[in-house]
């Protein structure tokens, strides 16, 4: 059992409801492309940037993203405190992958917000 609790929860239940309510944002924004995709006849680069341009798609996109960053960062915590048994590899890939979620969050606003 790992003793040093790095995770984004503050206990196992809190933990769980952020996975659960991450997965239910992501979810729900996958069903607005959905339906974007669906109610759109021919999708274009120009119907594509509009439709990201506007306030709600962008704002959604960043709480998307944002569910994304603490869904993958609780799931990754569980893996390497499972199969990572050293201390200092478990540390360095919790850093690693730390380091390349929050590189996502940050490209995918600027992207999202660019438009």
């Amino acid at each position: 059992m790992v003793n040093n609790a790095a995770t984004v929860g503050r206990s196992g239940v809190h933990d769980f409801l952020l996975i659960r309510a991450s997965a239910i944002v992501l979810a729900l924004y996958v069903f607005y492309i959905l339906g974007f995709f669906i109610i759109t006849p021919e999708v274009t680069y120009d119907i594509w940037q509009g439709f990201f341009s506007g306030l709600c798609t962008k704002v959604l996109t960043g709480l998307a993203l944002f569910a994304l960053l603490i869904h993958a960062w609780i799931g990754v915590w569980q893996v390497l405190s499972d199969y990572v048994k050293g201390n200092f590899l478990r540390g360095v890939l919790q850093f690693l992958f730390a380091v390349t979620l929050l590189v996502y969050l940050v490209v995918g606003l600027l992207t999202v917000w660019g438009v």
